[in-house]
């Protein structure tokens, strides 16, 4: 048997015909940017992600990017994010010139610890910007407190928790303005980059709605310096049949979840995902943990398994990141998550058989 590590030959087969319907409408109609499938799709994410505005963009990155741009971060400011977040998180505080402050994650949940934030707070500090990593929310009550007390912005990276809940709320609508992305592999993929801010204040949806289109809302009316980033009509169409199934995939990942867990609860060379008892976490990644990770890695390959790791560098050890003079041990939580994690096969049509497959396999291999 062969697992690969990821695939959407399940997903596909089931909308294939109405996404070649969408596409060929889409082409048909002669409009290919900001026509009526993002307003559609704008209206839907809104709807379920339980926010009053949604604005589609590029790609997560600049959903980003452009989100701290209009809370008008930049030099001299400072934000507070995960140690061992996905590059693309620093990369956006990056590309608008304020200083990156990594905070350590928690290493049960993966994600920043909320315990270590204040002390990282000062006089610079304008923005928390909390990575949900994996499809787990962060602990989004105690951010939201620390936020108020402080009067800071907060910024939510919602890229691999589409629908995921901390206290009965979706993740991507406690922050001022939030960013996800639609990335193919995303729990909500499109076939290419796409990405989407949410908000619930009119004043950053207009300056965001105005940025990505050159800073226009009406056609050679600029009235900001922005840029171009926008879904264009064909991923938006792919997105708006895709929404209809998001639940129902995400319940397929939970349950996917809870059948590793089961098989694998009694290998104690292994850590599986631990779900913070407000946190409902809709598995965009099945992340376990052990020390023999790049063992176990190559001999699941070996026996037919796809797995991946996220991530195998932290930021602060990345070469793009050298000018800020960070060294080995200075975030030795989020080094140690490197050295350790891997992540499983899991998707919307694995099977039940391959789950068992792959479990027999990681028993062998710690029976060794």
């Amino acid at each position: 048997m062969k697992v690969p590590f990821v695939s959407f030959d399940y997903q596909n087969q089931i909308i294939r015909e109405e996404l070649i319907n969408k596409i060929t409408n889409v082409f048909d109609s002669g409009y290919y940017v900001l026509g009526s499938n993002i307003v559609t799709f704008e209206k839907k994410y809104s709807k379920v992600n339980g926010v009053k505005y949604s604005i589609g963009v590029g790609s997560g990155l600049d959903a980003l990017t452009i989100a701290l741009k209009a809370l008008n971060v930049g030099i001299g400011d400072e934000v507070i994010v995960a140690s061992n977040a996905y590059i693309a998180s620093w990369l956006s505080i990056s590309s608008v010139g304020a200083k990156i402050i990594p905070v350590e994650p928690n290493s049960d949940t993966f994600n920043i610890d909320p315990n270590l934030i204040e002390e990282k707070i000062n006089s610079k500090t304008k923005v928390i910007m909390p990575v949900h990593l994996y499809g787990q929310p962060c602990e989004m009550d105690k951010i939201m407190e620390l936020s108020r007390r402080y009067n800071l912005f907060v910024v939510e990276d919602n890229a691999q928790s589409h629908l995921a809940k901390y206290n009965s709320s979706y993740t991507g609508s406690f922050g001022d303005i939030n960013a996800t992305s639609f990335y193919p592999t995303k729990n909500l993929g499109a076939i290419g980059e796409a990405g989407c801010i949410t908000t619930n204040n009119k004043e950053l949806r207009d300056y965001v709605k105005a940025y990505r289109n050159y800073g226009s809302i009406k056609k050679y009316i600029n009235i900001i310096k922005g840029s171009n980033s926008r879904i264009d009509e064909i991923q938006a169409a792919i997105l708006n049949v895709k929404i209809k199934y998001l639940r129902e995939w995400n319940e397929q990942r939970k349950m996917l979840a809870s059948k590793y867990d089961y098989l694998l609860k009694d290998i104690s060379e292994i850590s599986t995902p631990v779900v913070k008892t407000k946190a409902e976490h809709v598995y965009h990644l099945y992340v376990i943990k052990t020390n023999e990770r790049d063992k176990l890695k190559e001999f699941l390959n070996k026996n037919g398994v796809g797995t991946s790791i996220h991530y195998p560098t932290p930021p602060h050890l990345q070469k793009a990141y050298k000018e800020l003079g960070y060294k080995k041990g200075d975030f030795p939580i989020a080094e140690k998550l490197a050295k350790t994690s891997l992540s499983l096969p899991l998707y919307p049509g694995l099977e039940e058989g391959q789950i068992e497959f792959i479990c027999e396999k990681i028993s062998k291999f710690f029976s060794r």
